[in-house]
């Protein structure tokens, strides 16, 4: 499946790392950070992918980045939001731009979050061609050669997950969560994720991954930060 959107994932869940994610204006009186873990039971076995074009830039194989879980079976990588955000969560006013290289015949950071609106850079740093296709339901599709040492910006309007491939390299692959509030977060390699200045309430966490897919997770935000661990089954 090349693209995801946002109101029909499948069930599956992952938590982590550090994401901008702040109002306009001043702190709440009565607000606190949502601080998560995901973590994967079973075993999950690495991946290597085989190269079979341009080693001499890309090797012979690259690690598989779809799930990747550190040695105490965290996930890096999942993306975690407010299913509803609260009453007056808005963007800065200032446009937002975010990069992803491709670099080692690999899309560097794998999965990016920007608001709807936002622009995405993207970067060719290899001494080779790429390309860049999107796969993508709610925003424009395109399919765009990228020559080293080109940069080219792409504005996605509304939310949702979109799908980048390289068509020239098969192995090539990455995403761009377009964000329709603040609330947003990316899971670290420890696994962890913070949703900060988070107003006191009752919510709904959602968590997707690319490999394991969405769950969700309700919890209580009060004036002490709020915790939750989120485990999930590894795939047969």
């Amino acid at each position: 499946m090349y693209s995801h959107r946002m109101s029909a994932l499948r069930p599956f869940v992952l938590v982590v790392s550090v994401v901008a994610a702040c109002l306009v204006g001043a702190r709440p009186a009565t607000a606190a950070s949502i601080r998560g873990i995901v973590t994967v039971t079973g075993a999950v076995t690495p991946k290597k992918l085989p190269v079979t074009i341009d080693q001499y830039v890309c090797g012979t194989e690259k690690p598989g980045e779809d799930l990747v879980v550190s040695g105490q079976g965290r996930v890096k990588n999942a993306v975690v939001w407010l299913q509803t955000p609260p009453p007056g969560a808005a963007w800065p006013s200032a446009p937002t731009k975010v990069e992803m290289d491709q670099k080692g015949c690999v899309f560097v950071p794998r999965v990016v979050i920007v608001p709807a609106g936002g622009t995405v850079e993207f970067l060719n740093s290899d001494r080779l061609l790429h390309n860049l296709h999107s796969a993508s339901n709610e925003n424009a599709t395109f399919n765009r050669t990228q020559p080293r040492g080109r940069v080219i910006p792409v504005t996605f309007s509304k939310p949702e997950i979109v799908q980048m491939n390289c068509d020239l390299h098969s192995w090539m692959r990455a995403w761009v969560v377009v964000a329709d509030h603040p609330f947003y977060a990316l899971s670290n390699d420890a696994g962890e994720f913070v949703l900060p200045n988070v107003p006191s309430g009752k919510y709904v966490l959602q968590i997707w991954q690319e490999t394991l897919g969405t769950t969700s997770r309700e919890l209580t935000v009060g004036a002490d930060d709020a915790r939750v661990t989120v485990e999930l089954k590894a795939p047969r």
